[in-house]
C-alpha cells in the first residue's frame, strides 16, 4: 500500500469479529467505528481497492455484517488525511428545522429539495450527515431515500431495531407511500394502476437511467389524478397534479412510469419533457414537481405510524399560476 503523508501513528493490519451489536451495521459505518478520525473518502477508497475483506472476499461498503464475519481492516495512517468539512451551519439549521416528528424509534423530516440525503458520488454531506453533526451521541440511519431533488417526508431510524423493523416493513409491501406529481399534459388514464418492471443497473454516459424493461424488477404505481390545468385557456401549458401511491420501491420509479404513460414528471430533466419544461419554468417551477406526500403503516406490535407533509411553498405557487 502506498505510503501516505503526514505524520500519524501507523496501524498494524486487524482482523475484527462482527459483535451481536454490529449485525445489520453497514460496512462502511463498521469500519467509521473502527478507524475514528479516517476520512470516510479514505474508507471508500480502501473497500474499493480490496483492501479491506469479509471473510476473506473483496465486497462494497454498502453491505451489511453478519453474525460471525470477520473483517480485515489494512494498516492505515490515523489522521494522516485532513477531514473533510463537515456540514455547515446554515446546511445544520435547515436540517434541524425540517424534523417534523421524532419518537423513541424514528425522526421525521420534511425533507427540502436540493439536499441529498447522504453525501457520496461528489456530494459532501446530506441529511444523515447533518442529523449526526447536530446530535453526535446518536446514531441514525436512512429508512428509505429520496431523490435530491424531490421534497417531503423521509424517515430516519434511532435504533438498529427500529431500523430493521421499518425496512422489513417497506420490503414486505405493509406501507402506503403518496406522492404529489405535476406531470405533463392533460391526464386522461383516470385512476391507473401501472405494472412495469424496471431495470435500476443501466448506464448512459456514465450516469445511471433506469428503463421499463421485461427483465426487469417488479415494479407497481398507481397514479389518481387531482386537479388538471391549461384545459380550458388556449396557448397555456397543459398539466395535471397527480396523487401517486408506490407499491414498491424502485430508483427513479415515480419518474419513469409516469413517462411511460406518456405523462412525464414537470421539472424532470432526465426523464421529462423538454417544452413543458420551458413553459412550466416561466411561470416559476425551478425544480422537479415531485413531493413524497404521506407514508403510514402498521408496527409489528399492530402500533400504527403515520406522517404526512403539505405541498411546499414553491410547488404550490407554481398550481396557483397555472390557469384551469
Amino acid at each position: 500500500m502506498a505510503e501516505e503523508s503526514g505524520a500519524a501513528e501507523r496501524t498494524d493490519v486487524r482482523y475484527v469479529d462482527v459483535s451481536p451489536q454490529q449485525v445489520g451495521l453497514r460496512l462502511d459505518k463498521f469500519l467509521a467505528e473502527q478507524l475514528p478520525g479516517v476520512p470516510r473518502t479514505r474508507v471508500f477508497r480502501m473497500i474499493r481497492k480490496g483492501e479491506v475483506r469479509v471473510n476473506g472476499g473483496r465486497t462494497t461498503p454498502q453491505i451489511r455484517l453478519g453474525a460471525g464475519d470477520r473483517v480485515r481492516i489494512p494498516p492505515v495512517r490515523l489522521m494522516a488525511e485532513s477531514p473533510p468539512a463537515g456540514p455547515r451551519g446554515r446546511v445544520l439549521e435547515i436540517i434541524r428545522h425540517a424534523i417534523i416528528h421524532e419518537d423513541e424509534r424514528l425522526l421525521v423530516l420534511d425533507k427540502p429539495a436540493g439536499v441529498a440525503v447522504h453525501g457520496g458520488s461528489g456530494i459532501e454531506f446530506g441529511v444523515i450527515e447533518a442529523l449526526r453533526a447536530l446530535r453526535p451521541t446518536e446514531s441514525f440511519e436512512l429508512v428509505h431515500r429520496l431523490d435530491r431533488d424531490t421534497s417531503g417526508c423521509l424517515l430516519v431510524a434511532r435504533t438498529r431495531a427500529a431500523l430493521r423493523e421499518a425496512h422489513a416493513v417497506l420490503r414486505e409491501g405493509r406501507s402506503q407511500k403518496r406522492y404529489l406529481a405535476l406531470v405533463a399534459g392533460r391526464w386522461t388514464l383516470g385512476q391507473k394502476r401501472i405494472e412495469a418492471p424496471l431495470r435500476t443497473d443501466t448506464r448512459v454516459n456514465g450516469e445511471r437511467t433506469v428503463r421499463v424493461d421485461v427483465n426487469g424488477k417488479a415494479s407497481v404505481s398507481e397514479f389518481r389524478p387531482v386537479q388538471l390545468f391549461g384545459t380550458r385557456t388556449r396557448g397555456a401549458p397543459s398539466a395535471s397534479l397527480l396523487e401517486v401511491t408506490l407499491h414498491t420501491g424502485r430508483t427513479h420509479q415515480i419518474r419513469v412510469h409516469a413517462a411511460y404513460a406518456g405523462h412525464p414528471v414537470a421539472g424532470d430533466d432526465k426523464y421529462g419533457d423538454a417544452t413543458c419544461n420551458a413553459a412550466l419554468r416561466a411561470r416559476g417551477l425551478e425544480r422537479m414537481f415531485l413531493h413524497a406526500h404521506s407514508i403510514s403503516f402498521e408496527w409489528a406490535n399492530g402500533v400504527p405510524f403515520s406522517a404526512s407533509t403539505p405541498l411546499p411553498p414553491d410547488l404550490a405557487a407554481v398550481l396557483e399560476r397555472l390557469p384551469p
